[in-house]
Parts: structure tokens; sequence; C-alpha cells
């Protein structure tokens, strides 16, 4: 039964952390955003959040979006500094046409920093990137 069921590879789909400034409060924020860089819109993106370690763990978070059009992104949620000690898990669903596919991003402790900062695809914008 559940073995039958085949959820395929997920390509062209990401998750980054955006160091940016937050132009309303005048602070540089740390965001989690959403990548779709494929070809296609992606239907009922639920996306399950929490961050944890040997000793604390964090609320889990949930967020769905009805459709992510093609080569676009959208913003899951605002990052506290203090989170980057722990793992960030973005457990990741989406279909695709009528196939379901699902992907879990890992964001290891102390990953996410100023130093670690590369080009983010499609955004034009600075972060740290898990593919």
């Amino acid at each position: 039964m559940k073995k039958d069921i085949q959820i395929p590879k997920v390509e062209g789909v990401y998750v980054a952390v955006v160091h940016e400034y937050n132009d309303i409060y005048k602070t540089q924020d740390w965001n989690a955003y959403i990548i779709n860089d494929k070809d296609v819109d992606l239907e009922v993106v639920l996306i399950v959040t929490s961050g944890y370690s040997d000793k604390k763990m964090t609320s889990i978070f949930r967020k769905k979006l009805d459709v992510l059009p093609k080569k676009s992104y959208a913003k899951i949620e605002l990052m506290q500094e203090e989170l980057f000690a722990l793992n960030n898990e973005f457990k990741v669903t989406f279909f695709e046409g009528n196939q379901m596919f699902e992907k879990t991003y890992l964001f290891r402790k102390n990953t996410i920093n100023e130093r670690a900062l590369q080009t983010i695809p499609l955004m034009d914008v600075k972060g740290v990137l898990v593919k």
C-alpha cells in the first residue's frame, strides 16, 4: 500500500532565507521564501516549518498557497536571528498537474549567516539557498 505510492524527485523548487531591508520598520530582516523556478504553476503548496536542536524545539508553523505561479516566489515567514542556532526545517508539499511532490529543505544550525550569502535565483537578492 504505502510502498506503492511513488513521489517523484523535486527539481526547480527551492527555499531561501534572504537578508533584506524592511522599508516600514527601517531594519534588516531575515525572511524565508519559497521559489518556483519551474515553467509550470504549482498548486496547493503546503509548507510546514519548525526549528529544533537536541534541547530546544520551536512551535510548528504552517502556510498554504493556493497557487505559486511559474518563475515566481512567495514569502513564507520572518525569521528571528535566534532561530539560526537551531536546525530549521521546511517541509514542502505541492501538486504539479495531478502529481503530488514532497521535499524537506533543511538549513543546518548556524548555516544562515552573512558569510553564506549568495545570489538567489529569480529574486535578484542575496541570501542562503537550499535546493
